[in-house]
């Protein structure tokens, strides 16, 4: 019987072992990859790099004693239940490869939640920040409020994806590894290149870029411009790599992806420089008065657009994951009442997968109805 025990006991512990293993191996894949000490010796070179690390454009605070919201004090929220998250399903419209036109709109875009988009500019198509599972290197961490209106294996054909930052909920290894086999382009910031190169993109295919600095490919201009945030997807790693917003040019439309960034000068830098905007995609949510400047409160997201000279504003950044401990849709209800107020900036708030054409389509306050 001793025996029997103790065989059983040797093999759980076995079992457990491989698991341990596999899913440090895993995590380590996940994690993605250092810069290169050749690569680091060329960022040496940029004004916004010194000491092994890229560095804002100012200081980015971090007060703890200031932090509010429900589960302020509760880091468990992102593994339990969420008082913040909602209890009903949202309206979405439901997509397929099938969903798109052979040859992309001349202007075109589908919010897939959070800051994914598929944007369609002058016959290019655009895949940004796509995530469509959880926001956390572990399953069941920083769970979504609701699925993606699109599955990965779904998307159509893609002319370039492009990724502001490091982050877990803007860099997701499942969705690299499954675009691994398609004929597209990935332009990423200085760094990040190295996440994509482990996890099996050819180096060929991948295009990094810094601030200030500009690709062209068939009429389609793409610059990297400032912003007010950090990178890192594990400790020991932070700001080794750079986050980034993105300018899209083409001979008719202008396109403004703010990435994630706290308020400061560089937007009205960048409208000078690049704007008007017929449209911008700018983060709303995540705001805390815990980390001021990493993310925008909603008044400095009104000004950010006012200073980037944009016609239209569809908000991102928000109606996925809880990541700043206010309600889900506190944010979009502020901003909306905001924009009521303002007779030059027009407001375009999608459902999740609802194609928006600039200028042609009308958009409904549709998180009003959600549990109503």
């Amino acid at each position: 019987m001793a025996k029997k025990f103790l065989r059983r006991t040797l093999l759980f512990v076995a079992v457990l072992s491989v698991l341990a293993l596999v899913g440090g191996c895993h995590l380590f894949q996940v994690f993605g990859s250092m810069p290169s000490e050749e690569e680091i010796a060329a960022y040496e070179k940029l004004p916004y790099f010194k000491d092994g690390l890229f560095q804002n454009p100012e200081p980015l605070p971090f007060y703890p004693d200031r932090i509010t919201g429900a589960g302020a004090s509760n880091w468990f929220r992102f593994v339990l239940s969420n008082p913040n998250a909602p209890d009903v399903t949202f309206p979405k419209v439901a997509l397929d490869a099938a969903s798109f036109p052979a040859v992309p709109a001349d202007f075109a875009v589908y919010w897939l939640g959070h800051s994914s988009l598929i944007i369609e500019l002058e016959g290019k198509r655009l895949l940004v920040d796509p995530i469509f599972g959880n926001a956390a290197p572990l399953p069941g961490v920083v769970r979504r409020f609701t699925d993606a209106p699109i599955q990965r294996e779904q998307l159509p054909p893609l002319d370039f994806v492009l990724i502001t930052h490091d982050h877990y909920d803007h860099l997701e290894y499942d969705t690299i590894r499954a675009l691994r086999g398609r004929d597209v382009r990935f332009v990423v910031p200085y760094g990040v290149g190295g996440h994509l190169r482990k996890w099996g993109i050819e180096p060929g295919r991948i295009q990094e870029i810094g601030w200030g600095e500009e690709i062209g490919a068939n009429g389609l201009a793409i610059a990297s411009e400032r912003t007010l945030h950090f990178s890192g997807r594990t400790f020991g790693r932070r700001d080794t790599t750079l986050w980034t917003s993105y300018v899209l040019k083409g001979n008719k439309f202008r396109v403004f992806i703010s990435g994630d960034s706290g308020y400061g000068e560089h937007f009205r830098d960048i409208g000078e420089k690049h704007g008007p905007f017929d449209l911008a995609f700018i983060e709303i949510d995540a705001w805390n008065p815990g980390w001021p400047k990493t993310h925008m409160f909603p008044e400095e997201v009104m000004r950010a657009t006012h200073d980037l000279r944009t016609r239209t504003l569809v908000p991102v950044h928000w109606g996925v994951f809880d990541l700043a401990r206010h309600p889900w849709d506190e944010s979009i209800r502020i901003i909306s009442n905001l924009a009521t107020q303002q007779d030059d900036v027009k407001l375009l708030t999608p459902m999740m997968g609802e194609k928006l054409v600039p200028g042609e389509s009308k958009t409904l306050p549709w998180w009003e109805t959600v549990g109503k």
